[in-house]
């Protein structure tokens, strides 16, 4: 990167069904814990980024740039930026462009959503705006029905087995146990993954991520340093429909901004121990750890095992994941980033990346965190 760039503060709500809170509500809380976990005075913000897909829909509210900044007692000015549930990591990639061009020296990074305020059926109408709405919303296709096909398609080509697979949401499930922000902090056997009711065959109702409130704030400085840095901040493209696409088993959109961070951080990926990845479901998972280089292609699954009988040095979604900790869409992005800077301290590793994307990985965001502690 061209600046040094610093979390000098982070904070989350909750994620979950927050029926007590407003929108507002939620960016007010992730703001103030932001603030308290910092040095900062709140004067020194001279730029909020807003992350949000679905307030529209779902809140009835535009207009969340000038809502955050409403939060703070200075006004500072504000944009929000939308790429589906890639949002965040997108709102973080605004941030360090401005930060590196010196255009601003502290930025509020916020994602917010307030998705269970509407009915089931909406939102998931809602969040086929992350898809081809002349390609694929007239097949009748949701989100669930999209990766329901790429996994039948997977386990055509892999042999990856319905027990394989269930593999994927008891792991996370284990590791949201010790989060107290998350969504779902009970145990799930692979057992209970399979038995769970079907969504879009082969996937059920335990491969899939739920409906969530929630809100997640981070503070980035050129100028406050702390103990974590960002090394690579990178993003990548692809076709919106997967009907375009010479393949549905593999992201090119993930590959491609991988190698780009690891490039701008100048390592190697060997040097990762720590990932966060876009579980949106248990068979993206899988593909994502393929996509991202830690295995081989049909070889994903691998991971997985091993993190079930505690035999790999990796940390893979400690947090929980999208799956157990929760998917406010527009937040995980924001939340992976401060996850994994708890993470690199906790566990005293170096380096860590946060892979986010929206719709079937059409934009992809990867963001290399550096412990300096280490």
């Amino acid at each position: 990167m061209q600046r040094d760039i610093y979390i000098a503060g982070s904070g989350l709500t909750r994620f979950g069904e927050l029926w007590e809170k407003s929108l507002r509500d939620l960016m007010d809380e992730a703001i103030d814990a932001a603030l308290r976990s910092s040095e900062l005075d709140v004067l020194e913000i001279d730029l909020v980024v807003v992350a949000n897909m679905l307030a529209e829909i779902t809140n009835d509210q535009a207009g969340l740039g000038a809502l955050a900044s409403s939060l703070l007692p200075h006004h500072p000015p504000a944009v929000r930026v939308e790429s589906a549930c890639g949002s965040g990591a997108l709102a973080l990639h605004t941030a360090c462009a401005f930060l590196e061009s010196g255009r601003a020296k502290t930025v509020l990074v916020l994602g917010a959503e307030k998705m269970t305020d509407a009915p089931t059926d909406v939102v998931s109408q809602a969040l086929m705006g992350a898809a081809d709405s002349e390609l694929d919303a007239p097949a009748g296709l949701t989100f669930p029905g999209i990766f329901g096909l790429i996994a039948q398609r997977y386990m055509y080509e892999y042999g990856l087995t319905r027990e394989q697979l269930s593999i994927v949401s008891s792991v996370h499930h284990s590791h949201a146990a010790e989060n107290t922000f998350a969504q779902f902090r009970q145990g799930l056997t692979p057992e209970a993954v399979s038995a769970s009711p079907l969504v879009s065959d082969p996937l059920r109702l335990f491969d899939c991520s739920p409906i969530s409130d929630g809100a997640a704030a981070c503070i980035l400085s050129t100028e406050h340093k702390s103990s974590v840095r960002l090394c690579a901040s990178q993003i990548a493209s692809d076709t919106l429909s997967i009907t375009e696409r010479p393949t549905i088993v593999s992201f090119p959109a993930t590959r491609e901004a991988m190698d780009k961070a690891l490039l701008e951080a100048d390592i190697e990926r060997s040097d990762i121990q720590a990932v966060e990845t876009h579980d949106c479901f248990s068979i993206a998972a899988i593909i994502n750890m393929e996509d991202l280089g830690f295995a081989k292609e049909g070889k994903g699954v691998k991971i997985y095992e091993d993190l079930y009988t505690g035999q790999t040095p990796l940390f893979v979604n400690m947090s929980g994941g999208l799956k157990a900790c929760g998917h406010p869409v527009a937040v995980t992005g924001i939340k992976q980033v401060i996850d994994m800077g708890k993470c690199l301290k906790r566990e005293n590793v170096q380096y860590g990346l946060t892979h986010n994307f929206g719709g079937a990985a059409a934009s992809c965001g990867i963001h290399i965190l550096e412990n300096l502690a280490v």
